[in-house]
């Protein structure tokens, strides 16, 4: 079959099941899965197997036992024969909302609107709905496409994808992955590792007036912050080869005090002052390396006399693969072929999931029908026309990948 034909025998296929896609995506949206804490994880888990099962694909669900309340919930699922598999794979949990009515989606000039519209509830319908679609084309497959579907992703992937890949379920025999994150219409082919930390510094409390018996916590946090400069000064000297705009976004980033807390009063000395640091890593720099650098010389001020506590709030590794590698290749085609226009390679300016399959050789990236800027925001919404050219978009790259020989 040539790869016209196959292209058009999919759109043709999608502009079909365009209805059943927005009224997935539309119920998608309706089930508040905000995280944190994690609610309605079943509810939303059991809509995503109903529609599964109403496919014609088997699929598993797996719960995280050590998740506490509110319960965790994975589902993986696969479609054709063989060991290669392509991997489909998105979170259903949302960003907290920031206004009322967000779980109310509705359509206008053509877009949805409702919390997780964007990031990325379409998204997890486009490929859904693309496994659909070469099934239903009786297209054969050299392998099979596996749909990984998680939650917690919004809060770092501890009980989600950190689960699966602890236990050697995610990522079996991968070739490839996707993931329809928001990118407003490039591929993320990268991501910044993370090394979070909050510092907290003692003192001994004193009134102003016998400030003389007193140890003041936040003259130490002070100390400890500037000699955390001049490693600042240092790190973001560095830049990352892989592409992103603008030019300062290619700098490795140590962020000093997003949040900060200390003391009592304006009268008292201050026991006790905390504040984070945020060290994001480009993908050419090693995480145990960073991670050791920032750990001694916290370190070394304690020995120099400094009372401090360190606490480990996040760590997750950076990830990258090259435009060059074949599922790239497929991928920048197939946005062309439906599109009009070859989308540009970049790094993500956060975390991503594709991180867990690429520490496992398999080349891994992100596009979806979303726009970053309005995902998590008050106004969250996405064109279903980019939607549907997904879905068409997820399954030519799968056809393609997965070619029969």
């Amino acid at each position: 079959m040539m790869r016209k034909g196959l292209q058009e025998l999919l759109s043709d296929a999608v502009a079909k099941y365009q209805p059943k896609i927005l009224e997935f995506a539309r119920s998608l949206v309706a089930v508040p899965t905000v995280n944190p804490p994690g609610a309605s994880y079943k509810a939303c888990i059991d809509r995503i197997a109903r529609e599964l099962s109403a496919i014609g694909l088997e699929h598993e669900i797996v719960e995280a036992p050590d998740a506490g309340a509110p319960p965790r919930y994975s589902l993986s699922s696969f479609y054709g024969r063989g060991k290669r598999t392509l991997y489909f794979h998105g979170h259903y949990d949302v960003a907290p909302a920031s206004g009322e009515g967000q779980f109310q989606p509705y359509l206008r000039n053509g877009s949805l609107f409702g919390r997780g519209s964007s990031d990325m509830k379409s998204g997890l319908a486009a490929m859904i709905y693309a496994v659909k679609t070469i099934k239903d084309c009786g297209l054969k497959l050299d392998g099979r496409i596996g749909l990984a579907i998680v939650p917690d992703e919004e809060t770092g992937g501890a009980l989600g994808s950190t689960y699966l890949a602890a236990r050697g379920l995610l990522g079996v025999n991968g070739i490839g992955m996707l993931t329809p994150e928001p990118t407003s219409g490039v591929v993320w082919n990268a991501n910044r590792g993370a090394i979070s930390l909050r510092i907290t510094v003692r003192g001994r409390p004193a009134h102003v007036g016998l400030h003389y018996r007193g140890v003041n916590a936040f003259e130490r946090m002070v100390t400890v912050a500037n000699a955390l400069q001049e490693l600042k000064a240092e790190v973001e000297s560095r830049k990352t080869a892989f592409q992103i705009e603008p030019e300062a976004a290619r700098r490795s980033i140590l962020l000093l005090g997003g949040r900060c807390e200390g003391g009592t009063n304006f009268n008292a000395v201050p026991a006790s002052c905390s504040f984070t640091v945020d060290r994001r890593l480009n993908p050419e720099e090693d995480l145990e390396t960073e991670k050791r650098r920032l750990l001694a010389l916290l370190e070394r001020l304690k020995r120099d006399g400094i009372d401090l506590e360190v606490e480990i709030l996040q760590e997750a590794l950076s990830a990258g693969a090259s435009e060059e590698d074949p599922v790239a290749r497929e991928l920048a085609q197939s946005v062309k072929a439906v599109t009009g226009r070859a989308p540009r390679f970049e790094i993500c300016p956060g975390l991503l999931e594709i991180r867990y399959y690429a520490h496992r050789g398999i080349p891994a990236f992100a596009y979806g029908p979303g726009r970053l800027e309005v995902s998590h925001g008050p106004r969250e919404f996405v064109r279903m026309k980019d939607v549907y050219a997904c879905t068409v978009i997820y399954a030519l790259v799968a056809a393609r990948v997965l070619s029969s020989r």
